[in-house]
């Protein structure tokens, strides 16, 4: 044989070693999470298995023997899931602050869902400057217009957990109308349809509202059902903080069914719960409402948040027609001393128009301060309306309009105003998911200048230590399923909310034994423990329950978007 003839021969077994080396090989991944127990975000019940993450995807599921890769972590013991999804998350300025959303990753959060009633786009020059002006500890340039480039601008400075949103119904009536409250012309309704139709096409969730404050209390049904048509025709959703969760819930209930009828289109109520104690036999029957309308075909669901206390401003303790024309206008009108007289007189009479948490709250201790924007008022953060009422010898009436003028802002409150045994019920709920309806924030720099209400530190953990393990209201599986992969399909979001082979790597790994909530009202800046790994799209952002910097998170887009063919 020739000397090329043998290199030849030579060449070809060399060949052939690495082709059979190569196929004998185990298949190598980033991430291995073996042992553990997987609870997939069905409410099936769970079973242990490896996980292989490559890519940003979950690649393999099952026993995984041999295979190999770059990090393995042993999750025997441990409870397995995808991330969690938080639909009403207020941590659009906290982002900017700090993308890392510590309190919220700490608790699995991987997704959250923002813009309740009022959303970071679009902005005209109006918009951004009010914007500008209520900044109080957190301080940002606006440099988005759009809702889709506010989301890209999260991204592009670095954020742990994804991000999405609705576009909020006031903020086309804001764009348009301004703070006026009238209906808006045939023009100006079709020119707000349109800024629907454009946050659709940029990804937006749906269209949501908050029926509470101002401009948002000023639309009419009629008005909701037309930005609500304008967000059905990409396949969103209507969510609603609903125009009354006091005295009148049923009837604002009746209103978000109607919307969800006429508009034909999924619609989820923000935080069930049934306000002031006089109104808390009203929930069995809003219960049965909403059953009634999913029987009935329409797709009506709900979340909640884990406390019996909500979380506003100190201003809703004041009539809406003071608001009439903006925040400005109302600071004008409780400093006009003859008006103030007409307002007072508002706060102290029960009423059919508004929802009076003034009288809601039954007592003066039962609403706490918590966030001023005046240096000289923060000495008052975490006291009740009670204290500071008799700290200042004035009239409560006169000390909340006094307290929200004097901080030009509307002062954040927390109202003690439900019941833990109605929390427990909406828990329990089959078609109700999970919110914080908080910031995303950490003890430590600007964020220890407020006092949040705890459920920004705890509200998810608090579903897995006090409902699951505790007090045993639900299965961990179905609490796994209420905290991702509903939320997930009601969002009709793409490959995400579940632990299934070609998933999103969005991952959490807990210890169901000791996984606990630590945030109380007077000590809210507390993170939670027992979450102990979490991944975003593949990458590792808690390791041993502590941040590692990581911030992979995406811009999470809706159906709209993706029915154009655009890639993520």
């Amino acid at each position: 044989m020739s000397l090329s003839s043998r290199a030849r021969a030579y060449g070809a077994i060399l060949l052939l070693l690495g082709f059979l080396t190569a196929h004998s090989q185990p298949a190598e991944y980033d991430v291995i999470l073996r042992g553990g127990t997987v609870y997939d975000g069905s409410g099936s019940e769970p079973l242990v298995a490896d996980i292989a993450i490559s890519d940003a995807i979950i690649a393999a599921i099952g026993d995984l023997g041999d295979a190999g890769a770059e990090l393995e972590i042993d999750a025997t013991g441990l409870a397995v899931a995808p991330g969690f999804i938080n639909m009403l998350s207020w941590a659009t300025e906290s982002l900017i602050q700090d993308g890392r959303s510590q309190s919220d990753i700490r608790q699995g959060v991987t997704l959250e869902v923002m813009g309740e009633g009022n959303s970071m786009g679009p902005l005209n020059a109006a918009m951004k400057q009010e914007l500008l002006d209520r900044q109080s500890d957190v301080r940002y340039d606006i440099e988005w217009t759009t809702l889709g480039e506010y989301l890209e601008y999260l991204v592009e400075r670095g954020v742990s957990t994804n991000v999405a949103s609705f576009v909020g119904a006031a903020t086309p009536r804001k764009y348009v109308i301004g703070y006026e409250d009238r209906a808006p012309t045939a023009e100006e309704l079709e020119a707000m349809q349109q800024i629907v139709r454009d946050a659709m096409r940029e990804g937006a969730m749906g269209v949501s509202s908050s029926l509470m404050y101002p401009p948002g209390l000023f639309a009419s049904t009629g008005e909701l059902i037309a930005l609500s048509e304008a967000a059905a025709e990409f396949d969103g959703m209507y969510i609603s903080h609903m125009r009354d969760e006091g005295a009148h819930m049923l009837e604002a209930i009746e209103e978000l069914i109607t919307i969800a009828r006429e508009a034909d289109i999924r619609a989820e109520i923000y935080h069930i719960k049934s306000s002031g104690q006089q109104n808390w036999p009203l929930f069995d029957e809003a219960v049965e409402m909403i059953e009634n309308a999913r029987a009935e075909g329409l797709a009506i669901t709900a979340d909640v948040y884990t406390y019996p206390a909500g979380s506003t401003g100190l201003n809703v303790t004041v009539p809406p027609w003071v608001q009439d024309g903006g925040f400005e206008a109302s600071l004008e009108r409780m400093r006009d001393p003859e008006l103030r007289k007409r307002i007072i007189e508002a706060m102290n009479t029960p009423s059919d128009e508004w929802e009076n948490m003034f009288l809601l709250a039954g007592s003066l201790d039962n609403i706490l301060l918590v966030s001023f924007k005046n240096e000289d008022l923060k000495p008052l953060t975490g006291k009740t309306l009670a204290e500071v009422v008799e700290m200042r010898g004035t009239s409560p009436e006169n000390t909340i309009m006094d307290l929200i003028i004097e901080d030009g802002s509307r002062v954040g409150a927390v109202y003690f105003t439900q019941s833990e045994d109605i929390v427990r019920r909406a828990v329990a709920l089959p078609w109700v998911s999970f919110n914080s309806d908080e910031a995303s924030l950490a003890p430590e720099g600007v964020f220890l200048k407020r006092n949040p209400h705890p459920r920004a530190y705890g509200s998810f953990a608090r579903v897995l230590a006090k409902y699951v393990r505790e007090e045993k209201v639900i299965t961990l599986q179905e609490a796994v399923r209420k905290l991702s992969g509903f939320p997930a399909e009601n969002l009709k979001l793409d490959r995400r909310g579940k632990l299934k082979q070609g998933y999103y790597a969005d991952v959490v790994v807990f210890d169901p034994d000791t996984i606990q909530d630590h945030a109380t009202f007077v000590e809210p800046h507390q993170y939670a423990t027992g979450m102990l790994h979490v991944f975003v799209n593949g990458e590792q952002v808690l390791k041993d329950g502590e941040h590692t910097g990581a911030k992979p998170g995406r811009v999470i887009r809706g159906p709209g978007w993706h029915e154009r063919g655009a890639a993520e």
